[in-house]
């Protein structure tokens, strides 16, 4: 992978500092940054006007969220819903869905997730709704479908589940699980937070119902988009203005709208994806999709290398128990890696390694059940490192001399 090319299109990475806290947030394009000065230098207007600009305006953002639907193969752009944050999506969500459930119905949810696909779940316990949880296993940190199935029954509306672990960077078999949810009636909603700025997003070979991430740790803006299936969109309540007809999908869960110019801007990372496969693979005729498709292979291959790197050092320090799987395998794990170390607080670790310009973190990530059933908090959560493919292996080597210094 031609490193210096991907760099060069992240203004931000010229500053000599080092990131690797992108799971909290990554870069930005530069196209992205582009685009939204482009927005309000030409279309910055309000939208559903006759006059000419504001006509121009909403085909240019029609364009983008059609843009944003391919490339998450979604098979309408209906489907696709824009909104601040992840948190907020999913918040309207267990709103909307919830007006069509009873008392006594079901839900269950994970030990595991970022607390974003957890509370707005566990909050309708207020009317009466049961929640579940679905444990991970304490040994293997992994989540076992055989221990999803008992709890699923004929009360269950929804599980809500991770793709990928915002702690131990370990990528779910949500198709698998998708399966065995609708085999039992029930409606499967994905927080894809953590796995989309290393994967290929594909909601209709994952056979999701709703699926949800944010665009600033996709290289875009701070703006996500939650994925739905149509029928279930227009099915449920929405939460905008009474006026708003079932089938005034998107409208009736954007509360005022979307915010135009950063929905413009995220053309920007579909198109980022095909450069990235034209620089690499010139003279093969792909679709756009196929093209994303080839990019996230390129993608993973590159990040497991990384992932290698670091794995192989905390793997010889003794005092350093890994969270999540050992192994750089990236049909196993993305390359955000966490550990504890048996003597020293996680708090402790990370404020030495940042007087070296490095970017990592400590704590819980919001994934505040599992690090209590864990019993980490004595440790201050965990130490995160979170790697993205514009990264570098000299910058693994940095990370890993500053680690040398303190343990």
């Amino acid at each position: 992978m031609d490193i210096e090319y991907i760099r060069d299109k992240f203004p931000a990475l010229k500053n000599a500092y080092t990131f690797m806290d992108n799971a909290g947030g990554s870069q930005i394009l530069g196209t992205a940054i582009k685009n939204i000065q482009d927005y309000y230098l030409n279309y910055n207007v309000q939208l559903g006007a006759s006059y000419e600009v504001s006509a121009n305006a909403g085909k240019a953002l029609l364009k983008s969220t059609e843009k944003v639907a391919q490339f998450v193969n979604a098979s309408d752009p209906k489907e696709v819903i824009i909104g601040p944050s992840s948190t907020m999506l999913l918040r309207i969500l267990s709103i909307c869905i919830s007006q069509n459930w009873a008392a006594g119905d079901e839900v269950i949810v994970t030990n595991t997730d970022h607390e974003a696909n957890i509370s707005c779940w566990k909050d309708l316990e207020r009317k009466g709704i049961v929640i579940r949880t679905w444990q991970v296993d304490p040994n293997s940190l992994d989540l076992s479908v055989e221990n999803l199935k008992p709890l699923l029954s004929s009360k269950s509306k929804l599980v809500a589940v991770t793709h990928c672990f915002n702690v131990l960077g370990t990528i779910n078999p949500i198709k698998e699980i998708s399966r065995i949810v609708h085999d039992a009636g029930a409606l499967i909603c994905v927080d894809g937070v953590a796995f989309a700025p290393h994967r290929k997003v594909d909601v209709q070979e994952l056979d999701v119902d709703f699926y949800v991430f944010s665009w600033y740790k996709v290289y875009g803006p701070h703006l996500a988009v939650m994925y739905g299936k149509l029928a279930l969109l227009i099915g449920m309540p929405g939460i905008n203005h009474n006026f708003f007809k079932a089938e005034d999908v998107p409208y009736k869960f954007q509360l005022g709208n979307y915010n135009f110019e950063l929905t413009y801007s995220l053309k920007a990372i579909p198109e980022y994806l095909e450069d990235l496969y034209d620089h690499h693979f010139e003279g093969t005729k792909f679709s756009e999709v196929e093209k994303y498709d080839a990019s996230y292979v390129l993608i993973a291959a590159y990040e497991a290398q990384l992932a290698q790197e670091l794995l192989s050092y905390l793997k010889s320090v003794p005092e350093i128990r890994i969270m999540g799987h050992s192994s750089a395998d990236s049909n196993k794990r993305v390359p955000t890696i966490s550990f504890i170390h048996k003597n020293l607080k996680s708090s402790e670790i990370v404020e030495l390694v940042d007087k070296d310009k490095i970017g990592i973190r400590f704590g819980d990530f919001y994934a505040k059940q599992l690090i209590k059933d864990l019993d980490l908090e004595h440790y201050d959560g965990v130490v995160r490192v979170s790697l993205v493919h514009y990264n570098t292996l000299e910058e693994v080597v940095k990370l890993i001399e500053s680690f040398k210094k303190i343990f």
